[in-house]
């Protein structure tokens, strides 16, 4: 075994990100060229990739985080939550074991990254419910068993990713032996890799997104502004509250969203999304004394509490592909409306934040596409029972089964009513 001594440091981490972004910019068009059957992505897993990847890039612009672990969970939460598209929920996953791989570390060695992408690789495969092995779970085991055999030998991390691309490019080319073409998620799997490697040696350009500086996007790249995501969930009662309603919404829509300040007396009730609770509280504490402070990570499980006594016993969330698909919705019984259609997956935290709105106290959703089968499954996980997926595949399965739907029955009711609609 060599002696290995060498540091990875938060930078590196903040290298690394970058790295994978700008790669998958680079490749993202080629990606939307491959055939994606298995993940159910067809024409947009590269899309959803650079997207999802785009989400865990934006957390890192204005993190104050020093230390390497909690970079790679304000990461992984983004990641979570920014997923779109059934591939995008994969390499949210990875993050995830990305970032137990790293938890509670300033400084991390050589062998705990690569470990850590082995902790990924799980949770990738995990992510996905059926036990057909996919094309990108066949890459990505390929890749952890080359990781693994390196950090036995204890090489230095570029070496690490340098044999995990080796073994992972001889599963690619197996798949495509055995299926005829070059599976997209797999190639997504290699495009992650290099790019991460790239980012470490900090040999790469990225023609759009400086994590160093403002964001820069061309006309032709989706801008990864859209998709930075606010994870947290912060409410507090402010008793006796010396500010007005309209300048406590003005002020927080700022710096979150899903604002919802609520006046009762002398009291004022606040909910909104954050990616810095402790800027929240900052701005909150001269408006009164604060009660009740809680803050949930919407990228875990938790437990979403309905603020308003007004909220529907049961709602639908629908997903529309345009604007007269979306009236169809409406009139045909849904509550809520998230806007999809090619190139534009809604994604996990789109979800999230429709839950979050209270409008009900649950929901049924309808997907209405099969690119959104993980989507969903990660909505359900972080939501539990408050949420029911009804996995309708298209539009028309999900018109078919508004029909049935009956505001005044149960969500158990209503599920065993309207599933046998679903193909």
């Amino acid at each position: 075994m060599t002696s290995n001594k060498e540091i990875i440091t938060s930078s590196d981490f903040r290298r690394m990100i970058a790295g994978a972004y700008s790669e998958f910019l680079l490749e993202y068009e080629n990606l939307n060229q491959l055939n994606a059957a298995s993940l159910s992505d067809s024409g947009e897993i590269g899309t959803n990739l650079l997207r999802t990847m785009g989400a865990a890039a934006a957390a890192l612009v204005d993190a104050k985080e020093e230390g390497i672990g909690p970079l790679a969970k304000r990461t992984s939460d983004s990641a979570i939550l920014g997923a779109r598209g059934n591939s995008g929920v994969v390499l949210s996953q990875i993050f995830r074991g990305l970032s137990k791989g790293l938890s509670g570390k300033y400084d991390a060695r050589s062998s705990d990254i690569g470990k850590a992408f082995q902790y990924g690789i799980l949770y990738a495969h995990r992510s996905i419910p059926d036990s057909k092995e996919r094309p990108i779970i066949t890459v990505a085991k390929g890749v952890a068993k080359g990781a693994y055999y390196a950090v036995r030998a204890n090489l230095p991390i570029s070496e690490i990713l340098e044999a995990a691309l080796i073994a992972g490019e001889k599963e690619l080319q197996r798949t495509k032996a055995q299926y005829g073409f070059i599976d997209a998620g797999g190639q997504g799997m290699m495009v992650l890799l290099t790019g991460c490697m790239k980012g470490l040696d900090g040999n790469f350009v990225s023609p759009s997104l400086s994590l160093s500086t403002n964001f820069k996007t061309s006309n032709q790249v989706p801008k990864p502004e859209v998709d930075l995501v606010r994870p947290y969930c912060v409410s507090f009662l402010v008793k006796h509250s010396k500010v007005d309603v309209y300048d406590v919404e003005r002020i927080l829509q700022k710096i979150g969203n899903a604002v919802v300040v609520q006046k009762h007396g002398n009291n004022t009730r606040v909910h909104l999304h954050t990616d810095h609770p402790g800027l929240i509280i900052e701005q909150a504490v001269g408006w009164g004394n604060l009660h009740d402070v809680k803050i949930d990570n919407m990228a875990q499980y938790h437990e979403s509490s309905v603020m308003t006594e007004q909220a529907e016993a049961l709602a639908i969330i629908a997903v529309a592909s345009d604007a007269v698909m979306s009236e169809k919705m409406k009139k045909a019984g849904a509550g809520l409306i998230i806007t999809g259609g090619k190139g534009m997956n809604p994604s996990v935290g789109d979800f999230v934040n429709a839950v979050h709105s209270d409008f009900a106290k649950q929901y049924i959703i309808l997907p209405n596409s099969k690119n959104l089968v993980l989507v969903v499954e990660q909505v359900q996980e972080l939501l539990g029972d408050r949420v029911a997926n009804l996995k309708t595949p298209d539009m028309q399965s999900g018109l078919q089964a508004l029909k049935l739907y009956k505001k005044e029955q149960s969500l158990a009711e209503n599920v065993r009513n309207m599933q046998p609609l679903v193909k």
